[in-house]
Protein backbone atom coordinates (compact mmCIF):
# COMPACT_ATOMS: atom_id res chain seq x y z
CA UNK A 1 0.00 0.00 0.00
CA UNK A 2 0.75 3.34 -0.53
CA UNK A 3 1.82 5.83 1.37
CA UNK A 4 -1.26 8.02 2.99
CA UNK A 5 -1.93 11.17 1.50
CA UNK A 6 -3.57 11.90 4.58
CA UNK A 7 -3.19 11.23 8.44
CA UNK A 8 -5.21 12.14 10.94
CA UNK A 9 -3.89 11.39 14.49
CA UNK A 10 -5.96 11.94 18.14
CA UNK A 11 -7.50 15.16 16.52
CA UNK A 12 -9.76 17.17 19.12
CA UNK A 13 -11.71 20.32 18.50
CA UNK A 14 -13.27 21.85 21.19
CA UNK A 15 -15.61 25.12 21.13
CA UNK A 16 -15.26 27.41 24.38
CA UNK A 17 -18.70 28.52 25.40
CA UNK A 18 -17.67 30.04 28.51
CA UNK A 19 -14.50 30.24 31.25
CA UNK A 20 -15.45 26.48 32.41
CA UNK A 21 -17.54 25.18 29.53
CA UNK A 22 -16.54 24.15 26.14
CA UNK A 23 -18.29 21.71 23.92
CA UNK A 24 -15.88 19.04 22.81
CA UNK A 25 -17.21 18.48 18.91
CA UNK A 26 -14.01 16.01 18.04
CA UNK A 27 -12.24 13.79 20.85
CA UNK A 28 -9.25 11.89 19.83
CA UNK A 29 -10.14 11.07 16.28
CA UNK A 30 -7.39 9.27 14.07
CA UNK A 31 -8.11 7.78 10.38
CA UNK A 32 -5.64 7.59 6.58
CA UNK A 33 -6.31 8.40 3.83
CA UNK A 34 -4.54 7.18 0.52
CA UNK A 35 -4.61 8.23 -2.70
CA UNK A 36 -7.35 7.86 -5.36
CA UNK A 37 -9.50 5.91 -2.61
CA UNK A 38 -12.67 7.39 -0.79
CA UNK A 39 -13.13 7.66 2.97
CA UNK A 40 -17.03 7.81 4.01
CA UNK A 41 -17.35 9.35 7.23
CA UNK A 42 -20.71 8.48 8.57
CA UNK A 43 -22.76 9.41 12.05
CA UNK A 44 -26.01 11.05 13.11
CA UNK A 45 -26.67 14.85 12.95
CA UNK A 46 -23.76 16.27 15.46
CA UNK A 47 -21.37 13.64 15.80
CA UNK A 48 -18.62 15.90 14.53
CA UNK A 49 -18.65 14.79 10.78
CA UNK A 50 -18.98 18.42 9.51
CA UNK A 51 -16.03 19.45 12.08
CA UNK A 52 -13.53 17.21 11.42
CA UNK A 53 -13.79 18.48 7.86
CA UNK A 54 -13.52 21.86 8.65
CA UNK A 55 -10.50 21.04 10.93
CA UNK A 56 -8.75 18.87 7.88
CA UNK A 57 -9.27 21.35 5.69
CA UNK A 58 -8.20 24.35 8.72
CA UNK A 59 -10.87 26.25 8.48
CA UNK A 60 -10.97 25.46 12.15
CA UNK A 61 -7.94 25.36 14.28
CA UNK A 62 -7.63 22.06 15.88
CA UNK A 63 -7.22 22.03 19.87
CA UNK A 64 -5.34 19.06 19.82
CA UNK A 65 -3.71 16.39 17.66
CA UNK A 66 -1.95 16.10 14.16
CA UNK A 67 -2.74 16.00 10.73
CA UNK A 68 -0.31 15.48 8.10
CA UNK A 69 -0.77 15.77 4.50
CA UNK A 70 1.02 14.95 2.11
CA UNK A 71 3.88 14.18 4.37
CA UNK A 72 3.65 17.93 5.93
CA UNK A 73 2.06 18.75 9.40
CA UNK A 74 -0.10 21.42 8.83
CA UNK A 75 -2.18 21.07 12.56
CA UNK A 76 -0.03 23.67 13.53
CA UNK A 77 1.11 27.20 12.69
CA UNK A 78 0.84 27.25 8.92
CA UNK A 79 3.92 28.80 6.70
CA UNK A 80 3.60 30.59 3.48
CA UNK A 81 4.56 27.81 1.33
CA UNK A 82 2.69 25.32 3.37
CA UNK A 83 -0.77 27.50 3.36
CA UNK A 84 -0.37 27.75 -0.63
CA UNK A 85 0.37 23.99 -0.74
CA UNK A 86 -2.89 23.62 1.44
CA UNK A 87 -4.92 25.61 -0.78
CA UNK A 88 -4.18 24.40 -3.77
CA UNK A 89 -3.61 20.58 -3.12
CA UNK A 90 -7.13 20.10 -0.88
CA UNK A 91 -10.96 21.84 -1.48
CA UNK A 92 -13.83 21.31 0.02
CA UNK A 93 -17.46 20.43 -1.73
CA UNK A 94 -19.85 22.78 0.94
CA UNK A 95 -23.32 21.06 1.99
CA UNK A 96 -25.69 23.85 0.79
CA UNK A 97 -24.64 25.36 -3.20
CA UNK A 98 -26.42 27.88 -2.71
CA UNK A 99 -24.68 29.54 0.64
CA UNK A 100 -21.39 28.46 -0.52
CA UNK A 101 -21.27 30.69 -3.83
CA UNK A 102 -21.23 34.55 -4.40
CA UNK A 103 -24.40 35.54 -5.40
CA UNK A 104 -22.64 38.51 -6.63
CA UNK A 105 -20.15 37.13 -8.83
CA UNK A 106 -20.82 35.07 -11.94
CA UNK A 107 -20.33 31.22 -12.43
CA UNK A 108 -16.90 31.69 -14.55
CA UNK A 109 -15.31 33.70 -11.95
CA UNK A 110 -16.52 31.81 -8.82
CA UNK A 111 -14.93 28.68 -10.54
CA UNK A 112 -11.58 30.58 -11.71
CA UNK A 113 -10.97 32.11 -8.56
CA UNK A 114 -8.33 30.17 -6.96
CA UNK A 115 -6.65 30.52 -10.86
CA UNK A 116 -6.81 33.86 -10.06
CA UNK A 117 -5.11 33.46 -6.59
CA UNK A 118 -2.43 31.32 -7.77
CA UNK A 119 -1.26 32.46 -11.11
CA UNK A 120 -2.38 29.34 -12.76
CA UNK A 121 -2.70 30.91 -16.09
CA UNK A 122 -0.66 33.09 -18.53
CA UNK A 123 -3.45 34.62 -20.61
CA UNK A 124 -7.19 35.76 -20.25
CA UNK A 125 -8.23 33.66 -23.34
CA UNK A 126 -6.47 30.57 -21.18
CA UNK A 127 -8.26 31.30 -18.47
CA UNK A 128 -11.66 31.12 -20.30
CA UNK A 129 -10.55 27.67 -21.69
CA UNK A 130 -9.91 26.26 -18.48
CA UNK A 131 -12.86 27.48 -16.63
CA UNK A 132 -15.07 26.39 -20.01
CA UNK A 133 -13.70 23.25 -20.00
CA UNK A 134 -14.53 22.19 -16.37
CA UNK A 135 -17.86 23.53 -16.95
CA UNK A 136 -18.27 20.79 -19.64
CA UNK A 137 -16.24 18.11 -17.25
CA UNK A 138 -19.73 18.26 -14.65
CA UNK A 139 -22.24 18.62 -17.21
CA UNK A 140 -22.90 22.09 -17.86
CA UNK A 141 -22.15 24.38 -20.94
CA UNK A 142 -19.34 26.99 -21.21
CA UNK A 143 -22.01 29.63 -21.86
CA UNK A 144 -23.47 29.05 -17.95
CA UNK A 145 -20.09 30.97 -16.95
CA UNK A 146 -21.84 33.70 -17.65
CA UNK A 147 -24.87 33.50 -15.27
CA UNK A 148 -25.34 33.91 -11.14
CA UNK A 149 -25.65 31.01 -9.13
CA UNK A 150 -29.58 32.19 -8.84
CA UNK A 151 -29.85 30.88 -12.16
CA UNK A 152 -29.30 27.44 -11.49
CA UNK A 153 -31.05 24.95 -9.92
CA UNK A 154 -29.39 22.87 -6.80
CA UNK A 155 -28.05 20.07 -8.24
CA UNK A 156 -26.36 22.42 -11.49
CA UNK A 157 -25.36 24.75 -8.63
CA UNK A 158 -24.28 21.63 -6.64
CA UNK A 159 -22.25 20.81 -9.73
CA UNK A 160 -20.77 24.26 -9.85
CA UNK A 161 -19.32 23.77 -6.53
CA UNK A 162 -17.34 20.76 -7.95
CA UNK A 163 -15.78 22.23 -10.88
CA UNK A 164 -15.40 24.80 -8.37
CA UNK A 165 -13.17 22.76 -6.15
CA UNK A 166 -11.69 20.54 -9.14
CA UNK A 167 -10.22 23.54 -11.68
CA UNK A 168 -6.91 23.22 -9.10
CA UNK A 169 -6.82 19.63 -9.78
CA UNK A 170 -6.55 18.76 -5.91
CA UNK A 171 -5.13 15.64 -4.86
CA UNK A 172 -8.17 15.60 -1.64
CA UNK A 173 -11.38 16.80 -2.05
CA UNK A 174 -13.61 17.15 1.10
CA UNK A 175 -16.96 16.38 0.25
CA UNK A 176 -19.17 17.49 3.44
CA UNK A 177 -22.50 16.78 2.76
CA UNK A 178 -22.64 17.49 -0.85
CA UNK A 179 -25.67 15.46 -1.49
CA UNK A 180 -28.02 15.78 1.19
CA UNK A 181 -29.53 18.84 0.06
CA UNK A 182 -30.52 17.78 -3.60
CA UNK A 183 -33.49 15.27 -4.66
CA UNK A 184 -32.73 11.76 -4.83
CA UNK A 185 -32.19 11.23 -8.61
CA UNK A 186 -30.15 14.50 -8.70
CA UNK A 187 -28.24 12.91 -5.82
CA UNK A 188 -27.35 9.70 -8.00
CA UNK A 189 -26.44 12.12 -10.51
CA UNK A 190 -23.97 14.23 -8.50
CA UNK A 191 -22.19 10.72 -7.32
CA UNK A 192 -21.64 9.07 -10.29
CA UNK A 193 -20.08 12.03 -11.63
CA UNK A 194 -17.51 12.52 -8.75
CA UNK A 195 -17.33 8.84 -9.26
CA UNK A 196 -16.09 9.17 -12.93
CA UNK A 197 -13.92 12.69 -12.13
CA UNK A 198 -11.82 10.18 -8.99
CA UNK A 199 -11.12 7.50 -12.08
CA UNK A 200 -10.08 10.38 -14.14
CA UNK A 201 -7.95 12.28 -12.41
CA UNK A 202 -6.87 9.92 -9.70
CA UNK A 203 -7.94 12.25 -6.30
CA UNK A 204 -9.16 10.96 -3.33
CA UNK A 205 -12.15 11.91 -0.93
CA UNK A 206 -13.06 12.58 2.03
CA UNK A 207 -16.62 12.13 2.07
CA UNK A 208 -19.10 13.04 4.71
CA UNK A 209 -22.69 11.98 4.87
CA UNK A 210 -25.37 10.05 6.62
CA UNK A 211 -26.78 8.50 3.76
CA UNK A 212 -25.36 4.75 4.79
CA UNK A 213 -26.46 3.62 1.49
CA UNK A 214 -25.11 6.40 -0.97
CA UNK A 215 -21.68 5.82 1.15
CA UNK A 216 -22.04 2.44 0.54
CA UNK A 217 -21.93 2.76 -3.13
CA UNK A 218 -19.15 5.29 -3.18
CA UNK A 219 -16.56 4.54 -0.44
CA UNK A 220 -14.00 1.91 -0.33
CA UNK A 221 -13.51 2.53 3.49
CA UNK A 222 -15.59 3.87 6.13
CA UNK A 223 -15.47 5.12 10.05
CA UNK A 224 -18.79 5.39 12.15
CA UNK A 225 -18.62 8.81 14.42
CA UNK A 226 -20.47 9.19 17.22
CA UNK A 227 -20.46 11.92 19.54
CA UNK A 228 -17.00 12.70 18.71
CA UNK A 229 -15.89 9.32 18.81
CA UNK A 230 -14.42 6.86 15.87
CA UNK A 231 -16.30 3.94 17.41
CA UNK A 232 -15.55 1.85 14.20
CA UNK A 233 -13.44 1.64 11.20
CA UNK A 234 -13.48 -0.59 8.16
CA UNK A 235 -13.74 -1.78 4.39
CA UNK A 236 -16.94 -1.36 2.82
CA UNK A 237 -17.55 -4.72 3.27
CA UNK A 238 -16.30 -5.30 6.69
CA UNK A 239 -18.94 -2.64 8.37
CA UNK A 240 -21.29 -3.46 6.65
CA UNK A 241 -21.17 -7.40 6.88
CA UNK A 242 -20.07 -7.54 10.06
CA UNK A 243 -21.25 -4.64 11.91
CA UNK A 244 -19.24 -4.65 15.91
CA UNK A 245 -20.23 -2.08 17.98
CA UNK A 246 -23.61 -1.33 18.50
CA UNK A 247 -23.96 2.07 17.43
CA UNK A 248 -23.38 0.70 14.09
CA UNK A 249 -25.29 -1.92 14.17
CA UNK A 250 -28.25 0.30 14.99
CA UNK A 251 -27.46 2.79 11.91
CA UNK A 252 -27.45 -0.57 9.54
CA UNK A 253 -30.82 -1.57 11.03
CA UNK A 254 -32.40 1.68 10.05
CA UNK A 255 -31.65 2.07 6.42
CA UNK A 256 -35.01 1.29 4.14
CA UNK A 257 -34.99 -1.90 1.89
CA UNK A 258 -36.29 -0.93 -1.57
CA UNK A 259 -37.75 -4.62 -1.59
CA UNK A 260 -41.22 -4.05 0.45
CA UNK A 261 -41.67 -7.82 1.47
CA UNK A 262 -38.07 -7.23 3.22
CA UNK A 263 -38.79 -3.74 4.38
CA UNK A 264 -41.96 -4.89 6.51
CA UNK A 265 -40.08 -7.70 8.50
CA UNK A 266 -37.23 -4.99 9.22
CA UNK A 267 -36.80 -3.65 12.67
CA UNK A 268 -34.32 -1.08 13.81
CA UNK A 269 -32.38 -1.66 16.86
CA UNK A 270 -32.35 1.10 19.27
CA UNK A 271 -29.14 2.89 20.81
CA UNK A 272 -29.13 5.10 23.47
CA UNK A 273 -25.44 5.67 24.91
CA UNK A 274 -26.15 6.57 28.36
CA UNK A 275 -28.89 3.13 29.10
CA UNK A 276 -25.89 0.90 27.70
CA UNK A 277 -23.23 2.01 30.09
CA UNK A 278 -20.27 2.82 27.53
CA UNK A 279 -17.46 4.72 28.46
CA UNK A 280 -15.79 6.00 25.15
CA UNK A 281 -12.78 7.09 27.43
CA UNK A 282 -12.04 4.52 28.69
CA UNK A 283 -12.50 2.14 25.25
CA UNK A 284 -9.29 1.98 23.11
CA UNK A 285 -8.98 0.44 19.11
CA UNK A 286 -8.80 -3.34 19.20
CA UNK A 287 -8.14 -4.81 15.78
CA UNK A 288 -10.61 -7.61 14.61
CA UNK A 289 -9.22 -8.12 11.17
CA UNK A 290 -7.41 -6.72 8.55
CA UNK A 291 -8.46 -2.51 8.52
CA UNK A 292 -11.64 -3.50 11.12
CA UNK A 293 -10.99 -1.43 13.68
CA UNK A 294 -13.82 -0.93 17.29
CA UNK A 295 -13.55 1.29 19.67
CA UNK A 296 -13.99 -0.62 22.91
CA UNK A 297 -12.66 -1.92 25.97
CA UNK A 298 -11.72 -5.96 26.05
CA UNK A 299 -15.08 -6.97 27.74
CA UNK A 300 -17.07 -4.69 25.68
CA UNK A 301 -15.50 -6.25 22.53
CA UNK A 302 -16.01 -9.90 23.18
CA UNK A 303 -19.47 -9.18 23.94
CA UNK A 304 -20.72 -7.53 20.81
CA UNK A 305 -18.80 -9.70 18.89
CA UNK A 306 -20.34 -12.89 20.62
CA UNK A 307 -23.95 -10.66 19.87
CA UNK A 308 -22.74 -10.03 16.15
CA UNK A 309 -21.70 -13.69 15.53
CA UNK A 310 -25.44 -14.67 16.79
CA UNK A 311 -27.18 -12.34 14.88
Amino acid sequence: MSEALLKVDELKQHFPISRKFSVKAVNGVSFEIFPGETYGLVGESGSGKTTIGRSVIRLYDPTAGSITFEGKEISGRLDKDTRAMLRRDMQMIFQDPMSSLNPRKKVGDIIGEGLDIHKRYSSAAERTEAVGAMLKKVGLSPAHAERYPHQFSGGQRQRVGIARALIMNPKLIIADECISALDVSIQAQVVNLMKDIQEETKCAYLFIAHDLSMVKYISDRIGVLHLGYLVETGTTDEIFSNPIHPYTRSLLSAVPHPNPVVEKRRKSVAYDKNASGIDYEQGAEHNVGGTHTVLATAQELAQWTREAAGQ
